[in-house]
């Protein structure tokens, strides 16, 4: 949890925690760490057929008091010998943060895809809030979008979902909204010296509790998927707990074992350039069932298979395939349910290989499903809090320094890269959702590429559909719509074959029940 002081006001000063704080600190002139969202809107079900830029100014106003996180700007602790702070921005200007532009004729994907780069190529102001919208007009159809922007320091994908949720209604008519509390008002910042001095005494304590924890952490040091490729860590984490490379039976007769997992060098995984490639599109989410229910899998495991035969597609097309699996980092929420409404990150991170050496969509799916459920069982055995504990390690005063270092790590020839691509999949509304009375139609998520893991696949439910949004390197990932035409071929292909396995077990009698969930 963020460390909380009370100012005179009685609003909230919150600290920032240690994974909170790398967000930012892996950030330079190439390397952003704001997360993104493309909403596709119609605004025939607005009042009067439009979203214009004062409606969406007004909108956030309206609930700025329900959106703490869009109110606080950074509060640096001098010498950096802590980490900062968040505090409530005096200063704080709609018109900066909701801005407005306009397509070209005839506002088709392309142009749209255009602009959406450009955007998120460009870092956040840290003087102020660190997040932006962007309300685009002239879509073919009528249509207009809202492309977010908000630092991963502020939100994950669980509390960036708590946004989402203040931001839109379930009715186009909008709803009641709570009453600004009356004794709203701007809090006193701390002075430079106070945030000193709380660094200077706060320092001491992070450290014996680093230290307290020392024990549980460093046998499972190799399993944090930033430090994992640096040398000796796996090392260190086998001198610490011998015993941990194989664990205990997860109640089924399997034993977990602790293999190292390395993954091969691509194209992807060299340094990221300033700039950005996006690729968005949307797959039914009845076909995805169709698949996970005719072979026995979930929804998650149908999204990975897929993701890998559109990577190794890539791959394949650049003549830069490895004959070993790509390995994937799967972010995981531990938010819990008393955590809700914290915002900040409460995450962990999944490493598991993917079957990019498949050639068989089926196969991969089977193999899919497999890697997954290893996976989740070696990562349930792991402390829910590894990697912000593991990160309280390192301290203050070098942590920027070293966050880079450890980035450049994957980037570098001389060293495997801690993992090949970022897959994630979050779940999403299944109802319809309106912003300012405008029905939403699609939101695609746009996430974080850095130096080493130049390509990211985020996934996000919505009504009857899974949202897809890719983001490489520009120099990186040059044709990103190949991974996008791939997930479209690649789930036509299971689907038929899902009805030819449906047909061939009706036709023998048989009934295969079926499993696994929406999300998955």
């Amino acid at each position: 949890m963020s460390e909380i002081h009370e100012g005179d006001s009685g609003h909230l000063v919150r600290q920032l925690t240690s994974m909170d704080a790398q967000f930012l600190a892996i950030e330079d002139a190439r390397n952003f760490s704001h997360i993104s969202g493309l909403a596709i809107l119609d605004p025939a079900t607005a009042p009067g057929g439009t979203l214009a830029l004062a409606d969406l100014q007004s909108l956030i106003l309206d609930r700025l008091h329900m959106l703490p996180p869009f109110r606080w700007r950074l509060a640096e602790v001098p010498f950096g010998i802590d980490h900062p702070w968040w505090v409530e921005d005096a200063d704080f200007d709609i018109e900066f943060h909701v801005r407005e532009l306009a397509l070209p004729r005839p506002g088709n994907h392309s142009q749209l895809t255009a602009q959406v780069e450009r955007i998120v190529s460009r870092p956040l102001d840290r003087s102020r809030p660190l997040w932006e919208l962007y309300l685009v007009q002239g879509l073919q159809k009528g249509r207009v979008a809202v492309l977010s922007k908000i630092h991963h320091s502020v939100v994950d994908g669980v509390s960036g979902a708590e946004i989402m949720g203040t931001l839109f209604d379930l009715e186009a008519s909008g709803r009641e909204l709570p009453p600004v509390p009356e004794d709203e008002n701007h809090e006193r910042i701390p002075t430079s010296l106070e945030l000193l001095g709380r660094g200077v005494f706060g320092t001491p304590r992070r450290v014996a509790k680093a230290a307290i924890k020392a024990p549980y952490i460093l046998p499972n040091i190799a399993d944090v998927p930033t430090l994992r490729a640096l040398p000796g860590v796996n090392f260190i984490g086998r001198v610490s707990d011998r015993a941990r490379r194989v664990t205990s039976s997860n109640g089924d007769g399997r034993v977990l074992d602790r293999q190292k997992i390395e993954a091969p060098r691509t194209m992807l995984n060299g340094q990221v350039s300033a700039h950005r490639r996006v690729s968005f599109g949307s797959l039914p989410l009845a076909d995805v069932k169709l698949v996970k229910d005719a072979f026995g899998t979930k929804v998650n495991d149908v999204v990975v298979a897929l993701s890998a035969g559109a990577v190794r597609e890539f791959l394949i097309n650049h003549d830069d395939l490895p004959d070993e699996p790509l390995v994937a980092m799967i972010p995981i929420s531990v938010r819990t349910q008393d955590q809700i409404g914290t915002y900040g990150n409460r995450i962990s991170m999944m490493i598991a290989p993917i079957p990019t050496d498949e050639e068989d969509p089926v196969e991969r799916l089977v193999r899919s499903q497999a890697e997954m459920s290893l996976a989740k069982d070696i990562h349930g055995a792991l402390p829910a809090d590894l990697m912000t504990d593991a990160n309280n390690f390192i301290p203050p005063a070098v942590f920027a320094r070293a966050a880079r270092a450890i980035t450049s790590v994957g980037a570098s020839s001389r060293f495997r890269p801690h993992f090949n691509v970022t897959i994630s999949n979050v779940p999403g509304p299944p109802i319809p959702l309106y912003l300012g009375g405008a029905r939403l139609e699609a939101n695609y998520p746009i996430s974080v590429v850095t130096d080493g893991v130049g390509l990211n696949i985020t996934v996000l439910s919505y009504e009857d559909h899974l949202d897809f949004g890719i983001v490489g390197d520009r120099e990186l990932a040059p044709d990103l719509d190949l991974i996008m035409d791939t997930l479209r071929r690649d789930l036509k292909d299971l689907v038929r074959r899902a009805k030819a396995r449906a047909k061939a077990n009706k036709g023998a009698g048989l009934f295969e029940p079926t499993t696994g969930s929406a999300t998955g």
